[in-house]
């Protein structure tokens, strides 16, 4: 039976070539799509690695076009600022830091360890900021005020990048990478679980910590205070807060938003391309619909000699629907065939290598199951009016 349609659908090669390439593009597009969902979705389930409730963070602008330099009473001012917040009663704990999550800016470097380069970001914060964000430390230790007197520079990393430059060895106490002539070596004092800095659609990535130090003179001052209230601290302490910070560096500005807010905002950004796709994608699906139930259906009045031939012939009306969908199914298998030899390549050739190989295979698996459903409901009433053919078509078909 299945040899018969191919057969059948070959013989009309032509006709069926512009359905079978509506299909695969519409698969390949669905492909994408499914993709990014699926991705999105097993990455929302992970663990995030911190809290944001009840944070908020102070972006501080010093008025200066670049951050190359600072001055000696930038670095007064930052640590009056810090000390002023910290003295606040609505605050329960503050930290500086280079970025915070949600950011998409950020300080990155690389390794490279046994041939491979490993890229990971770095994060200079002060001691309390596993306090502010609640940070699951899972080995070792996290900063603390010790390490001023250390004679190495302790670095804390997240299980990605443990996993990435030690395995499954112990890294506390390890030297962490190679330092420039003159400086000090890194060492690793602590692990925290996880630490995704871009948020729960964000995959997991290899993250750095590097102790900031407001009281050395070498180091540049922060541009980030990030704060914990207590519970129940109103909105308006926002306002009261900002009056603060400018009574006491009147020639800066400060940006204060909530963690939730960035979150919002950095939710929308990320989801944009799944959306376009998503709109894409349905337009497609819709003209593959509308195209197939066209041919369908013109295919049916052009081939009613034959149906009415078969019909007298002795095939029953299921027979005749089986045959009009089996063609379509066949047609449909053609283009999903070239489509999925195309989206094999790409784990191949290592261009997505962020989606693993189970969320490649649900992908490729949902959108060939999504274009099959699509073929088999655009048949269904071209195939119902292949069934209303009597056999006597056949003789007065002209």
């Amino acid at each position: 039976m299945i040899k018969h349609l191919i057969k059948l659908v070959w013989n009309r090669k032509r006709f069926n070539f512009l359905i079978t390439l509506e299909i695969l593009v519409s698969f390949l597009v669905l492909f994408v799509v499914m993709m990014f969902v699926a991705y999105y979705a097993n990455n929302y389930r992970q663990p995030l690695g911190f809290e944001y409730e009840n944070v908020w963070n102070i972006n501080i602008d010093v008025k200066q076009e670049s951050d190359d330099y600072f001055t000696p009473e930038q670095q007064a001012l930052t640590r009056q600022l810090f000390n002023t917040v910290k003295d606040l009663p609505e605050v329960e704990s503050v930290a500086s830091a280079l970025s915070v999550p949600y950011q998409s800016s950020g300080s990155f470097s690389s390794e490279e360890h046994n041939g491979k380069n490993i890229e990971y970001e770095r994060g200079e914060v002060t001691s309390d900021f596993q306090t502010v964000l609640k940070l699951n430390v899972v080995a070792g230790r996290w900063f603390n005020k010790d390490d001023d007197a250390a004679n190495f520079r302790p670095v804390v990393i997240n299980r990605n990048l443990t996993e990435a430059m030690f395995g499954n060895e112990d890294p506390v106490g390890k030297v962490f990478g190679s330092e420039g002539e003159g400086r000090k070596e890194s060492r690793v004092v602590g692990v925290v679980s996880d630490f995704r800095k871009q948020g729960e659609l964000a995959g997991a990535g290899n993250f750095l910590f590097t102790r900031k130090n407001l009281n050395d003179p070498k180091e540049r001052p922060p541009r980030n205070l990030v704060i914990r209230l207590r519970p129940g601290v109103p909105a308006e302490f926002e306002s009261q807060l900002n009056d603060k910070l400018q009574a006491v560096a009147k020639n800066w500005s400060f940006e204060i938003q909530p963690l939730v807010n960035l979150r919002e905002s950095l939710f929308r950004l990320q989801l944009i391309p799944v959306v376009v796709l998503g709109i894409i994608a349905a337009f497609l699906m819709i003209m593959v619909a509308l195209g197939l139930t066209g041919v369908l259906w013109q295919s049916v009045t052009q081939r009613r000699k034959e149906i009415g031939l078969r019909r007298a012939k002795g095939a029953t009306a299921a027979r005749i629907k089986n045959q009009i969908l089996g063609e379509l199914l066949v047609i449909a298998t053609f283009g999903l065939l070239i489509g999925i030899l195309l989206v094999v390549q790409f784990p191949l050739l290592d261009v997505i290598g962020f989606i693993s190989a189970k969320i490649y295979l649900y992908s490729i698996l949902a959108a060939a199951l999504t274009i099959y459903l699509l073929t088999i409901l655009c048949g269904l009433y071209p195939s119902w009016l292949a069934t209303k053919v009597q056999p006597a078509e056949a003789l007065h078909y002209e």
